[in-house]
């Protein structure tokens, strides 16, 4: 846990260290602003952050491959992945390290739209109803985690950030595409078992305020399961 602690670290104060990180989180807070202020602040309106959280997890969808790209990509471009795989550490310990620095990174991104939480309450009455918001946010954590690593297994694969970015991107797209449509041209069997794999279907959930286990497990099961295709990823390369 200490070299997980070491890693972690690293990878959460090289996001500041760099311009991306910055860019990124400004990037982030101007677009929720927006969709802040579009569709929230609305006179006549139910104090709700419902559609701000459906927004801000779509928003996420290029954020996080942007966090994930340089992760794993950046060592092997830069000839530091050698050291690493050298080093005293496990490849359990490097896999959850990036991966819990990456989240810190998004969490951190997130923590400042808190904001509008406050502004929603000094503007409504009554307050808005606090259930459905920390359902919200629970599901920009856990549909963050999964972006993530997903986005680490893409650079666990590719010395190119850009490509792993576009790998990632796409692989997401192609999945929300898939099964969010999937009643309209697949039969009846695949219909409902893609229909099960719908992240916006479970975001959905969590948006009106219902935390069912059911998804909050299928997130930290597809989580765990990218993590251990990453961690098998990277241990393929003491094998070359």
């Amino acid at each position: 846990m200490r070299a997980v602690q070491v890693i972690a670290v690293r990878e959460f104060a090289s996001f500041f260290r760099l311009p991306v990180g910055w860019v990124v989180i400004a990037l982030y807070l101007l677009l929720t602003g927006l969709v802040f202020g579009a569709t929230v602040l609305r006179p006549g309106e139910a104090a709700s952050l419902r559609n701000f959280f459906g927004w801000a997890n779509w928003l996420l969808l290029p954020i996080a491959p942007a966090v994930s790209m340089r992760l794993f990509s950046e060592e092997t471009r830069s000839g530091t992945a050698e050291g690493l795989m050298t080093a005293p550490v496990s490849d359990a310990a490097v896999v959850l390290g990036k991966f819990v620095g990456g989240g810190m990174f998004l969490a951190a991104l997130l923590f400042p739209t808190l904001v509008y939480v406050a502004v929603l309450g000094g503007a409504s009455d009554p307050a808005p109803d606090p259930g459905p918001i920390v359902a919200g946010y629970l599901s920009l954590l856990l549909v963050s985690g999964l972006y993530l690593s997903i986005g680490l297994l893409a650079s666990s694969l590719t010395s190119n950030q850009t490509l792993a970015f576009i790998g990632t991107l796409l692989g997401l797209v192609i999945v929300l595409m898939v099964t969010s449509t999937a009643t309209g041209w697949a039969p009846a069997w695949l219909a409902d078992l893609l229909a099960a794999l719908s992240i916006p279907a479970r975001v959905g959930d969590f948006a009106k305020g219902v935390i069912d286990t059911g998804n909050v497990v299928f997130f930290l099961a597809a989580t765990a399961w990218f993590l251990v295709l990453t961690y098998v990823a990277v241990g393929s390369r003491r094998w070359r």
